[in-house]
């Protein structure tokens, strides 16, 4: 008997969520490492010191994760539209499995390279699967709170490995990275036999015509075990609605997603993932080790300095989880943009007013970090960092996850919802492998960089991402298909606002007319 309870159903399925952010410390904390810098070095100084890979390779040692990735994203669309949901994200936790088998053993950095574009491969598929995998089960009102803990895995997942990592830096050899880099298969393991006790979609089983799956899935998770539950059958019967109505359309192709009246979701759900990369949020992440070692922090005090964001991410991201549904989405992104804008912003003033270049070869022979400061300078830009790290977690972190799996329509959620993640992955990558190379060329003007992608993001937010909170999966349609408004956009997105929806009988009714039935004849007939 699959497990009912949707919470017991979101804790198992984000542990996807949490993989990525196992990546994410593992490289953070070991990049800086003695043992890793040694083995991967590109080259030996005279005084005997490794410098570790120089920029533009470590810069695609953690950019070929991201690049795994995006190929995974896309590949997910066709796996989930296919196989399940279930099945897609259950493929990616062995993808997984044997990504960690080859980084564990690596033996150089091509080998290294080929291990994570691998676990890239499972990142991609469950970053964009859970999500849409979450959202069909649960309910409107825990929605956000439910596909916003993916990212909470995530933060779960980086102070975890981190402290992990952290722990085996005072191993001499190899083993200090290559233990932390092994023990990331075991949430992965825990993934796929988790994924065994729960339940498919309801409906991806409806457009696969099982119906009576479909509504022993609803009747499982909605309706605790009661099949004469009203929810249950209300929501059945707008699935079959939907269904039925969508069934008039061609088979879905990721050309689908830029047609006349798709293309405005698609354009903002891709946007979505692209802006959550360019907050430069997840340069924090990889690369908060060269910030803070150009803040004057070194050896055990720069790795325990980096593991506060990692604690302080954690601790943040709650008040999403349990307020965003009542926050809504736009609100939620409007703020975090004007926060991690004035803290980037900061940033860059506190370094370019009392910093100056480091020596040549970089602050302890990291070429990336190229600039010093010190004094309470040092400390101001350590806790801008923190500040920025404390408004990107509860807003755009979780609500980058949550957001495009509501976007679409449930005949091409799955493709929609897999191209908009491989923009994310997309940018990771480019993000990844530019970062090293721009902290050693362009110093503290990076910071500028990513503050100007801020104002450029809360400025697309207000004018284009209307509010999907409270609202119906199916209902979110109605919206961008208002004949009111603009065309092609829909209602306006300043006018939208959070459980602002139309009655779902009206919604029902308007679907099966079009169909030439009512709504009672649609009951009587799944009744029978």
């Amino acid at each position: 008997m699959p497990v009912g309870n949707i919470y017991l159903i979101a804790a198992i399925a984000i542990i996807g969520g949490g993989l990525f952010g196992f990546d994410i410390s593992s490289m953070s904390a070991i990049i800086s490492g003695k043992p890793y810098r040694c083995y991967f070095s590109s080259s030996r100084l005279a005084d005997g010191t490794c410098p570790g890979p120089n920029s533009d390779v470590q810069g695609g040692i953690t950019a070929s994760m991201a690049g795994g990735s995006w190929l995974g994203a896309l590949a997910s669309g066709f796996i989930t539209d296919r196989l399940g949901r279930k099945k897609a994200i259950m493929i990616g936790s062995v993808l997984w499995c044997i990504g960690c088998i080859i980084v564990c053993a690596s033996q150089d950095v091509a080998m290294l390279i080929v291990g994570r574009i691998i676990n890239g491969l499972c990142v991609g598929i469950c970053s964009a699967q859970v999500p849409v995998y979450i959202s069909e089960l649960a309910e409107p009102k825990l929605r956000g709170r439910l596909v916003g803990a993916q990212q909470w895995a995530i933060t779960w997942g980086i102070m975890i490995m981190f402290y992990i990592s952290y722990g085996c830096s005072f191993i001499n050899g190899t083993a200090a990275f290559r233990i932390p880099w092994g023990l990331q298969a075991i949430p992965a393991i825990i993934l796929f036999f988790g994924m065994m006790l729960l339940p498919e979609s309801p409906r991806w089983l409806a457009r696969k015509d099982r119906w009576e799956e479909c509504k022993d899935v609803l009747i499982l998770v909605l309706g605790k075990g009661d099949p004469n539950s009203k929810l249950v059958n209300d929501e059945f019967v707008e699935i079959q609605a939907y269904c039925e109505f969508e069934r008039q359309n061609a088979d879905v192709t990721y050309l689908e997603l830029l047609k006349p009246h798709m293309i405005n979701r698609t354009h903002i759900g891709i946007f979505t993932q692209i802006w959550s990369q360019l907050t430069g949020m997840n340069v924090m992440m990889y690369y908060i080790t060269y910030v803070f070692a150009m803040a004057g922090l070194s050896g055990n005090n720069l790795l325990v300095s980096s593991s506060i964001q990692y604690v302080i991410n954690v601790c943040m991201t709650v008040p999403a989880l349990l307020w965003v549904d009542k926050w809504g989405r736009r609100p939620t992104l409007l703020v975090g943009a004007t926060l991690m804008g004035t803290w980037l912003f900061a940033n860059a003033g506190i370094l370019a007013t009392y910093g100056h270049p480091a020596p040549p070869g970089g602050v302890d022979g990291i070429a990336a970090a190229s600039w010093q400061v010190s004094g309470h300078a040092a400390k101001a830009v350590i806790a801008c960092s923190y500040l920025f790290v404390a408004s990107f977690a509860p807003t755009w972190g979780p609500v980058s996850w949550i957001y495009p799996p509501e976007l679409f329509p449930l005949r091409v959620r799955g493709k929609a919802v897999a191209l908009s993640t491989s923009a994310n992955w997309a940018f990771n990558f480019a993000l990844g492998y530019f970062v090293p190379p721009s902290f050693e060329n362009i110093k503290w003007k990076t910071y500028i960089l990513f503050g100007v992608f801020c104002v450029a993001m809360f400025i697309h937010v207000f004018f284009m991402f209307p509010e999907t909170a409270g609202k119906q999966l199916e209902e979110v349609e109605d919206m961008f298909t208002d004949i009111n408004g603009p065309k092609n956009i829909g209602t306006l997105a300043w006018k939208t606002h959070v459980g602002q929806r139309a009655p779902k009988n009206a919604i029902v009714s308007e679907k099966l007319a079009a169909l030439g039935r009512t709504s009672d004849e649609h009951v009587k007939s799944e009744m029978v």
